[in-house]
């Protein structure tokens, strides 16, 4: 019997260096490849908005998504905002710095949402979706963000100013060298 137990325990430790072995091999393989930070935030934003979609009643599925799922997504996202947008009733809607508290809501910062869908119009396409079937590249989803933004910036009394484009300083530095070579 005290032989029985040997080759017991005998199988029990290898199981479980095998298991410790295999274990191991998969910690090192995740050490070798971390995600980067956006990659890790666009695995979670794609997992969130699968959640989303199975919760819906009845669950939506990937391939019967559009983009009406995504502006409730956003909308539904508005509640865990954390930036302080004025209602036109308040008095210190227009206002960079408001002096007092007021009871205007929290909603997701105009950033994050073009953000966010930057990110999951990434996926969407990793996940095997075409370009023109994109529910995260529509056309509404822009004018979506851009009310947004404008609304946001109204709110606060900043706007948001235009970068320019590389394209017209090109053609800016052209014109400076070809009216220093003319002279």
């Amino acid at each position: 019997m005290s032989g029985d137990r040997r080759n017991d325990s005998a199988e029990g430790s290898t199981s479980r260096s095998a298991a410790t072995t295999s274990t191991g091999n998969h910690q090192h393989q995740q050490q070798a490849a971390p995600l980067s930070r956006y990659e890790s935030q666009k695995r979670r934003d794609w997992n969130t908005f699968g959640q989303y979609l199975r919760n819906q009643a009845p669950p939506v599925s990937l391939s019967q998504c559009n983009f009406n799922h995504v502006l409730d997504f956003l909308r539904y996202l508005d509640q865990f905002g954390k930036t302080k947008v004025h209602l036109h009733s308040c008095a210190f809607f227009g206002q960079p710095e408001p002096p007092a508290h007021c009871t205007c809501p929290l909603r997701q910062a105009w950033g994050s949402l073009d953000a966010l869908i930057g990110r999951l119009r990434a996926a969407y396409e990793e996940h095997g979706g075409s370009p023109e079937t994109n529910p995260f590249g529509n056309g509404a989803i822009r004018v979506y963000l851009r009310e947004i933004k404008e609304c946001q910036a109204k709110a606060r009394g900043i706007p948001y100013k235009k970068k320019k484009k590389k394209r017209n300083q090109i053609k800016a530095t052209d014109e400076t060298k070809a009216s220093k070579q003319a002279a």
